[in-house]
């Protein structure tokens, strides 16, 4: 009764132990930690079961010092644990003997080696070649006799002929070849069909590879590879993450499954940050990965973020322009001016591209005109990006918007002009260039300029309404005017300067009833857009019936 539950434990530990050397070696083979992670559970449990057992000791230390979870004196604990169970094990003795070239102890490694080839016999190939490493490492940095030399070459060609007979060697070694072969030819089959365009049989071939090798990291990714080129997007993004959970450590698999996250699935912003920081652990390109983490926390409106990664990028290269630009626009959002003023000067500085350093210099002027009033210095720089960039017509328009805000509409009225003759089928230009006519009492050439507009772009309300302006205040038509006001509310309903300017024409033809519907239609519809002053509409209504 007593003896059946110790069997029992021993048969547990024994099955244990043998799912340990299995993982153990899929780990040697394929180099991929769900494995390691596996095997080590399994040695862990097997010495729970059954603390006797030496080989769970010396095999766990190998895995738990790659993992980095024990030094190397703790290995050697572990080694001399397995000695004192079973003394004549000659794997313990390797392994004892590992550690210890390891420690660079090579007179205590030697020692081992020995003990390993003497108890091993004929099969004593592997201790043979180590043994011989460590003399050749002797002949290297110490003075060395030719006896020393002798035993090098003895233990190193008795070890090269002997791996013949040495099992455990030669069944690991036909393991490697014959999956590497399969690896092989799945992978050459796959890659055949994609170039001649049969992605189903690639594809296939590809899962055949994953289902009878022992790479399934590699096929993952190559099915991942092929669904994105067949933009099946969500089937791609599953393929990498399973070749990520096989070997976390694959970097090129997190850029993919980061790259993938950016540019496919937007909404999935925290996941594509975690695989940022991830990648931010290999050490290599930090300052790319911090770059592409600041886009990201712009996009999540964190701005105290956004400024840090960018900064962090700077640091590593504070000569890259893009860097700069993009750390002045993270200050603009977190309306530190100055500071964001300071790195778009060193980005058009640096001036990697005529055209792009242009559209620094209209953020830039932007600042200048709009947060600090500066509008000589905004002008300074407008001009700058235009000489950089002729044909850049957004700054060309701030720069008339700039004219326009001081009242020199001589300027402005040019600089619309100049903006034209780049793009001439630009409505907004005329719509600009038409009010800044309108301004000058320019009517007839402002009528012209607003017709352009909306013949470019009918749905463009601002010149509709702008338009009626003219023909309403201008030339004293409000029926004329009526019909734009009309069209640019059709277009925008929530246009209260529409209804406010259709009520007006209402009243100057001499209908107080639409008037007064139009003027209480603003009115209410102010409430919620905040355009107008109430208290001017309310004297415009009442006006009507005194």
């Amino acid at each position: 009764m007593t003896d059946t539950p110790l069997i029992t434990l021993e048969n547990d530990a024994a099955a244990l132990l043998e799912e340990a050397r299995a993982a153990h070696e899929k780990y040697l083979i394929k180099q991929q930690d769900a494995d390691l992670e596996k095997a080590i559970e399994y040695y862990i449990d097997a010495i729970k079961l059954n603390p006797s057992i030496s080989e769970s000791y010396y095999r766990l230390a190998s895995l738990l010092l790659i993992k980095g979870q024990i030094s190397i004196e703790g290995a050697l604990e572990q080694c001399q644990t397995a000695i004192s169970l079973e003394p004549a094990n000659v794997n313990a003795h390797i392994y004892s003997g590992y550690f210890q070239c390891l420690n660079e102890n090579y007179e205590e490694a030697e020692k081992e080696f020995r003990l390993a080839v003497a108890g091993a016999g004929k099969n004593s190939a592997r201790p043979r070649l180590f043994l011989s490493k460590v003399l050749l490492t002797r002949i290297k940095n110490q003075n060395s006799s030719i006896k020393d030399v002798m035993r090098f070459l003895y233990y190193f060609l008795s070890g090269s002929m002997m791996i013949m007979w040495d099992c455990p060697s030669l069944k690991m070694f036909c393991k490697f070849l014959a999956n590497d072969f399969s690896v092989f030819s799945y992978k050459t089959l796959g890659e055949t069909f994609e170039k001649m365009k049969l992605f189903p049989s690639a594809f296939e071939a590809y899962s055949k590879g994953l289902e009878k090798t022992s790479q399934g990291n590699l096929f993952y990714q190559k099915m991942g590879d092929l669904s994105l080129e067949c933009n099946e997007i969500d089937a791609s993004m599953e393929c990498f993450q399973k070749a990520h959970e096989l070997d976390p450590s694959d970097r090129e698999v997190l850029i993919k499954l980061a790259t993938i996250s950016q540019t496919y699935y937007p909404e999935k912003i925290d996941e594509t940050i975690d695989y940022y920081n991830s990648l931010l652990e290999f050490g290599i390109d930090l300052d790319k990965i911090y770059y592409e983490l600041g886009h990201l926390y712009l996009n999540k409106s964190d701005k105290i973020h956004a400024v840090t990664a960018f900064k962090l990028a700077w640091e590593l290269d504070p000569e890259n322009p893009y860097y700069n630009n993009s750390l002045a626009y993270a200050y603009i959002k977190a309306e530190l001016y100055d500071d964001a003023i300071e790195y778009y000067q060193k980005a058009i500085k640096l001036n990697p591209d005529a055209q792009w350093t242009s559209i620094v210099c209209h953020a830039l002027g932007a600042i200048y005109a709009e947060i600090k009033n500066n509008y000589e210095a905004a002008e300074a720089t407008f001009n700058a990006g235009m000489v950089l960039d002729p044909n850049n017509v957004d700054i060309q328009l701030s720069l008339g918007d700039l004219y326009m805000s001081q009242g020199d509409l001589d300027k402005a009225i040019k600089t619309y002009c100049d903006a034209i003759s780049v793009e001439p089928e630009n409505y907004l230009i005329y719509a600009k260039t038409g009010l800044a006519l309108w301004e000058k009492d320019y009517l007839e050439e402002s009528i012209v300029a607003f017709h352009k507009s909306i013949e470019l772009n009918p749905n463009f309300e601002i010149a509709q309404n702008n338009l009626g302006v003219v023909y309403l205040d201008g030339l004293g038509d409000p029926k004329e005017s009526v019909e734009y006001f009309k069209n640019a509310i059709n277009i925008n309903p929530n246009y209260t300067l529409a209804y406010f300017n259709l009520a007006r024409a209402y009243q100057a033809i001499g209908d107080k009833a639409l008037a007064a519907e139009y003027y209480q239609m603003t009115m209410d519809l102010n409430k919620i857009t905040d355009e107008l002053s109430e208290k001017d509409i309310r004297q415009r209504l009442y006006d009507l019936f005194e």
